[in-house]
């Protein structure tokens, strides 16, 4: 039996047989908390009468089937996910009643219930396979049609799809079985949607509120737009601002693709319990209320929060109006969504330096994600569903945007832009592979793009870029060549396009007083431009960050990054010798100590929030797992005393002190910490610009819980005066931060053991799991994690089960012990699920990599 999976030899043995032209969808939400039904009637053509086939549907009962007037038994033709169609004729119409089931994991139609105000929120989330979760659908992107949605569900409610929200009809009231008993209930009747992919199609019901607006396309539409968040947290949704961004976007993206937006209304929805950052459903983009700010955030949140918005609205060209016709392709929708975003956030925005973001940001990630023993081509092998599912990862979003830069640096931006209109006129509601957009860009630049395709898309793996020189006594070069290198594994050496970049100690500030453009096309080439020039204080190859690869200082450059990066002005440049410094240290030749050191001296001068961010989770991370176990005590001591200088020294109310306060509570351990961290959430101390908002003094009574100065009494109390979704996350990651055995155990019992638990309360709960001054507590938890892990993937959803995995592998305590139980599991277990097997393969390349870290401390 084939149980949720779907092979791409199934899809298109399918796509051949079967074209869909209307799905007809019937919801009644008024079925109490469990439970929907589902009306669905699916028109569709097949080439061969007399063929069978199938459409997928994940539900709790099957009540009707009718295929072309003939009742079918759901008990011989539905199975696992599949329900099997006979003896079809030229042209079909199916109908199934189905009753489906609510999720609190983020997937398929999502119920969450407000504890502020007890009101009921729903959205859905389908991509990668869940549509079928909510109606009978034949779930594969090529099989495009039309859709008819009509949603039944309390009056009070707004109801949004993909087409503008129409006036309701009243229908009654609600039976005893509904959240609400006797409460007046509506019917909505949506219009039919654009031919699109199932998985973009949506619904979102709730009592959301927020506020519309409009804007005229560059055909002349007037463009319905609407922000909408739940009511109890309206009150901290700033609309306006996200509608005048996405103006911003919608004229940026009109311009730059040739092609007016191609749908009738665009509607923001920030919905409770999200996984992700956002999902680019056509016309009804659904948003995580992470971005509804109820307290401070740092900058590089709010620039998040921009790219993202940006982001989706790309989606509307590259993704929704053109589709990708298999998985495979999938890294093209989001490469090309997170290249076009940032330019347009640089661009069209206040977040010009968007590219300084992209860089540290996203491109570590990349960088890690290349590393790990799970690596794969940016075109992937996409045999079936699961193998979609273990590529939504740094590779598809950041690699791909990375090389997709690459790539219009190659062929030119304008050429580039003109190939992409090309794209979209000629292949608008289609679906297409990754040839039929490399033709187009062909065309327009007269480059042969297929060695560049199989350089960088069809192949894994990361380069290396050195210099290698020679000096006179001057200090002059006498020779000057830039290598590459490749691993093992991945031995493939790419065409590089780079800026050499020269910086000197001007007036004690580094400033660059030169640079030379180079094409590294081979594992060396010499760059005779440099040939008597004189040595710089630091040469920065990949200046201006132009391609893709991990970067090696020479002696000199290294000893001045370590000794002055803070007195470099451009926040590129800063990004990029960061960034080095990091992948240096990853690779155990630098040591950590070195690299916190680094840190600690010129962090406080960091003003890029992004660069800030993520220098800060990289400080945390050698400190708690990069130096020796006998030397961590002394360093997490030494990392927490001087953020708390830092947060002092910040200036009041910028996004430094909020970072290194922020921080500083994350890494208080000692006595003389805690005692601050009482006094702080005491209000005995005070920092001027820095208030205690409520989401603050979560992560101050977090800190001490962590340190054994609070619990449960205390948690609970912070919960009377926080009755929110906030404060129950936030509550939840608490509790886990018991620094205690016992603590744990329960934590471990409630969560990793109990079924039912709610997504981002699992992920919360592991953030705190992980919290731990003393990894021994986690100790006792290898053993029963080998000892769960089948079961957990076994009984629980793939969301819900890479959160529980991700959450509490006990990687803290990062040492042989835990590296020879994971790799032992791995034996054992070689006929596990190949996502399983992922997911744990890369914990154990976490886990070697910071052996082999450690092995450089001093």
């Amino acid at each position: 039996m084939p149980g949720t999976n779907l092979t791409r030899e199934e899809a298109r043995e399918r796509a051949g047989l079967i074209s869909v032209s209307e799905y007809h969808i019937k919801l009644d939400l008024n079925q109490g908390a469990k439970q929907f039904i589902s009306d669905t009637k699916v028109l569709f053509s097949a080439s061969k009468v007399g063929a069978e086939s199938f459409i997928d549907l994940i539900a709790d009962s099957v009540e009707e089937i009718t295929l072309n007037g003939v009742a079918l038994n759901a008990n011989e033709v539905f199975a696992d996910s599949r329900i099997r169609l006979p003896e079809l004729a030229a042209e079909n119409e199916l109908h199934i009643v189905s009753r489906q089931a609510y999720t609190n994991t983020g997937e398929g139609l999502h119920r969450f219930v407000d504890p502020a105000d007890d009101e009921v929120y729903l959205y859905t989330q389908f991509e990668v396979p869940d549509s079928r979760r909510v109606f009978p659908v034949f779930e594969q992107p090529d099989l495009k049609a039309r859709f008819f949605f009509t949603v039944e569900a309390p009056a009070h409610w707004l109801v949004v799809s993909n087409q503008p929200t129409p006036e309701p009809e009243a229908i009654g009231v609600a039976g005893a079985q509904s959240h609400k008993p006797g409460e007046a209930i509506a019917r909505w009747v949506f219009e039919p949607t654009p031919i699109m992919s199932s998985y973009i199609t949506a619904i979102i019901a709730g009592p959301y509120e927020g506020e519309r607006g409009s804007l005229t396309s560059s055909d002349g539409r007037e463009i319905p737009l609407g922000v909408f968040a739940r009511k109890s947290l309206v009150e901290y949704l700033d609309a306006d601002y996200i509608m005048e961004k996405t103006r911003q976007g919608f004229e940026f993206f009109e311009k730059e693709f040739d092609y007016p937006y191609p749908f009738a209304k665009y509607d923001q929805v920030f919905c409770p319990e999200f996984n992700m950052g956002a999902m680019e459903n056509i016309g009804a983009v659904t948003h995580t209320e992470a971005y509804v700010f109820r307290s401070k955030v740092t900058d590089a949140m709010r620039e998040r929060r921009v790219v993202t918005i940006e982001h989706e609205l790309a989606h509307m060209w590259f993704g929704d109006l053109v589709t990708m016709r298999w998985w495979n392709d999938l890294w093209l929708n989001e490469s090309f969504a997170e290249y076009t975003s940032t330019v347009c956030t640089a661009e069209a925005t206040e977040w010009q330096d968007a590219w300084t973001t992209f860089a540290s940001l996203e491109k570590s990630w990349a960088y890690r994600q290349d590393q790990l023993p799970s690596t794969h081509p940016i075109v992937a092998e996409i045999r079936d569903l699961e193998d979609v599912l273990a590529n939504f990862d740094g590779i598809t979003y950041a690699k791909g945007a990375s090389v997709l830069k690459a790539l219009v640096a190659y062929v030119g931006r304008d050429n580039f832009r003109r190939g992409v209109a090309r794209y979209f006129k000629k292949h608008a509601y289609k679906n297409t592979e990754l040839v039929d957009l490399l033709t187009e860009l062909e065309a327009e630049s007269g480059r042969d793009l297929k060695a560049w395709s199989k350089a960088w898309l069809e192949t894994a793996g990361v380069n290396t870029l050195r210099a290698d020189f020679e000096l006179d006594s001057d200090g002059n070069y006498t020779s000057f060549a830039v290598t590459q290198s490749a691993t093992e594994d991945y031995p493939t050496i790419r065409p590089h396009s780079i800026v050499i970049g020269f910086y000197n100690l001007v007036d004690g500030k580094l400033t660059r007083t030169d640079s030379v453009a180079a094409d590294v096309v081979s594992e060396r080439v010499e760059i005779a431009e440099l040939v008597g020039k004189q040595q710089p204080d630091l040469l920065l190859l990949n200046d201006d960050d132009l391609t893709y690869a991990k970067l090696r200082f020479d002696e000199r450059s290294l000893q001045t990054a370590l000794k002055a990066v803070s007195t470099l002005d451009d926040s590129l440049a800063r990004a990029v010798i960061w960034g080095a410094l990091w992948d240096t240290t990853r690779d155990g030749e630098l040591a950590p100590q070195l690299f916190i050191d680094a840190v600690l001296e010129h962090i406080g001068g960091e003003d890029q929030s992004s660069t800030l961010r993520v220098v800060l989770s990289q400080l945390r991370t050698a400190a708690t797992l990069y130096v020796k176990p006998e030397n961590r005590a002394s360093v997490a001591e030494r990392v927490a005393d001087r953020l708390w200088v830092l947060a002092k020294e910040a200036p009041a109310g910028s996004d430094r002190q909020f970072q290194f306060f922020t921080a500083f509570a994350g890494a208080a351990v000692s006595a003389a910490h805690l005692d601050t961290v009482e006094a702080l959430l005491a209000g005995e101390i005070e920092l001027a610009g820095m208030p205690l908002d409520t989401d603050m003094k979560w992560n101050l009574l977090q800190a001490l819980v962590a340190g054994g100065r609070a619990g449960e009494a205390e948690i609970a109390e912070m919960l009377v005066s926080d009755k929110t979704a906030n404060g129950e996350q936030a509550a939840a990651a608490s509790r886990a931060a018991a620094p205690t055995t016992a603590g744990k155990e329960k934590v471990w019992h409630d969560i990793f053991e109990t079924a039912g638990v709610a997504n981002l309360i699992i992920r919360s709960s592991g953030t705190g799991f992980k919290r731990a001054s003393d990894v021994e507590v986690l100790r006792p938890f290898v053993a029963k994690f080998f000892d769960g892990l089948n079961t957990v993937w076994e009984t629980r959803s793939y969301q819900i089960a890479e959160e529980l995995i991700t959450g509490f592998f006990p990687l803290p305590l990062a040492d042989e012990e835990l590296r020879d139980a994971t790799a032992a599991w791995l034996t054992a277990n070689a006929d596990a699920a190949p996502t399983l097997r992922r997911l744990i393969t890369e914990e154990l390349a976490d886990v070697e990599r910071a052996l082999l870290v450690q092995r450089a401390d001093v």
